[in-house]
């Protein structure tokens, strides 16, 4: 057997493994940027303020994403509404309230902990604890009788049933087997 029949299937997985290495680094820039240029800030530190709160804040269209990674023309329009409230001399929490009183608190990608969300915050972890309360409940009903030590001394044969037992066991014949 020739050395490369051997290595042929290695060599195909290197082809493959390359054909996806090549979509993944052509297509990661272009799915990362949905910033255009013309939406960039000239001053750094307010365009990283932007950027920032951009992450923060959910597209109305594409709603798993934020409006710094859509491109819906609703997100670009956040994303110039956010530019400009910055610019105007607004603070982060300022730009946010902003939104929050134009769009509802589902504009938010991580709602605020409050009073009508208090559900929303609390409702997992107390899921969680009662999974966990009704798997150990569900535990120990179902351990065996000998980890009970006044179950294993009720399970035990008297004296006389001991005896019962004997007997009846020497008048059975032995079986063949």
């Amino acid at each position: 057997m020739r050395r490369t029949a051997l290595f042929r299937p290695l060599f195909r997985l290197r082809r493959g493994l390359a054909a996806v290495l090549l979509v993944v680094a052509l297509g990661a820039p272009f799915a990362a940027r949905a910033v255009q240029p013309d939406e960039v800030m000239a001053d750094p530190a307010k365009e990283a303020r932007a950027r920032a709160l951009s992450r923060e804040l959910r597209c109305m269209v594409c709603q798993n994403q934020s409006i710094d990674d859509s491109d819906a023309s609703l997100a670009r329009d956040l994303r110039l509404l956010v530019r400009e409230r910055i610019a105007a001399g607004d603070t982060d929490a300022k730009v946010i309230d902003f939104l929050v009183a134009r769009y509802g608190e589902f504009v938010l990608l991580k709602p605020r902990f409050d009073s009508h969300t208090l559900l929303l915050w609390l409702l997992p972890p107390l899921v969680l604890l009662a999974g966990g309360v009704f798997l150990w409940r569900h535990g120990r009903r179902r351990a065996p009788p000998e980890a009970d030590s006044a179950a294993v001394a009720a399970s035990r044969l008297t004296p006389e049933e001991e005896a019962k037992l004997r007997e009846l066991m020497a008048e059975q014949p032995p079986q063949k087997g």
